[in-house]
């Protein structure tokens, strides 16, 4: 404290000369308009260039933070959209996987749900698809994930669908690793959960195991998917295994659905009456002859035309 008394006697001058000429400058700039302005001016364009500085000088002390803070969100990025990638690709395959290309007796005809119940016993699905459009009951209905189930009933621009999700449906069914056969049924409670049984006992059944058509029906091709087991268990007799399936049809969500239309069934139906029942060879047979005998007279009758003309 001693030596800055010192030093202000020892230069009081130089105090004196600096209070006068502030002192003087006040009077000059408070006194003078145009003094004033220029003062103003200056200050101003001052300040801003020492704002400007000042800013400059602390984003660029920040700037490493703020680069820090890139990386790490294009990082974030890079992982979401390489999750993504992976999700896509593993859609695709699983796309591809479930829903295999149809035979070539077999065709398409595309719909939209318009109603469906999920909590009742038997469960129904409304379509909007109907007889004008070539479908008729005991077709096959799937999705893009798998099978949905089996019209019912159809109208002339509508059907009803029996889902995997009623009491009464009963679909025949194969694993696809060992191909042993059983039987898809439901037994109410989850609307994603259905069960195989009568598969034998030395089926070497496991879990993740793909549950899918076995094509002994004209309903359905063989080989599309119906679900995975999630959970191996025993029939209540002991005899076969009782398995829990996740479906693969996510019923609801359920919106877009394809029927199966198969052109050789009505054939293959027919000749399997016949075999089944004798009594129906007859009238098929006399039918075939009633076919023969009108299109012989139709020629005859072309043909004796011709000759009189």
């Amino acid at each position: 404290m001693r030596a800055l008394i010192d030093l202000i006697i020892h230069n009081k001058h130089w105090f004196v000369f600096l209070l006068l000429e502030v002192i003087s400058l006040v009077f000059l700039f408070s006194g003078n308009g145009y003094q004033k302005n220029v003062y103003f001016t200056t200050a101003n364009d001052v300040v801003g260039t020492t704002y400007n500085v000042i800013s400059g000088i602390t984003s660029y002390i920040h700037l490493q933070e703020v680069n820090q803070e890139l990386e790490m969100t294009n990082e974030q990025l890079r992982k979401e959209v390489y999750l993504m990638r992976q999700q896509m690709e593993a859609m695709q395959r699983d796309s591809l996987k479930r829903m295999p290309a149809l035979p070539q007796q077999y065709d398409l005809v595309n719909a939209q749900v318009v109603n469906m119940t999920l909590h009742k016993t038997n469960n129904l699905i409304t379509i909007n698809k109907g007889e004008a459009d070539g479908i008729r009951p005991e077709m096959g209905v799937i999705c893009s994930r798998g099978v949905v189930g089996i019209v019912y009933m159809t109208s002339r621009h509508y059907s009803i669908v029996m889902p995997l999700l009623n009491v009464n449906s009963k679909i025949s069914c194969r694993l696809r690793t060992s191909e042993f056969f059983g039987s898809l049924v439901w037994q109410r409670g989850y609307a994603n959960i259905a069960y195989v049984t009568s598969v034998p006992r030395h089926a070497p059944v496991k879990k993740k195991e793909i549950v899918e058509t076995n094509g002994y029906s004209d309903i359905f091709p063989p080989g599309l998917p119906i679900g995975v087991v999630q959970e191996i268990g025993d029939s209540p007799d002991g005899m076969s295994y009782f398995l829990k399936v996740k479906l693969f049809a996510n019923f609801t969500t359920l919106r877009e659905v394809s029927v199966i239309t198969n052109y050789s069934a009505p054939e293959r139906r027919m000749l399997e009456e016949m075999a089944a029942d004798p009594t129906k060879q007859d009238s098929v047979l006399i039918n075939q002859e009633k076919d023969l005998e009108k299109k012989i007279e139709t020629t005859e009758t072309t043909i004796n035309t011709d000759s009189v003309r």
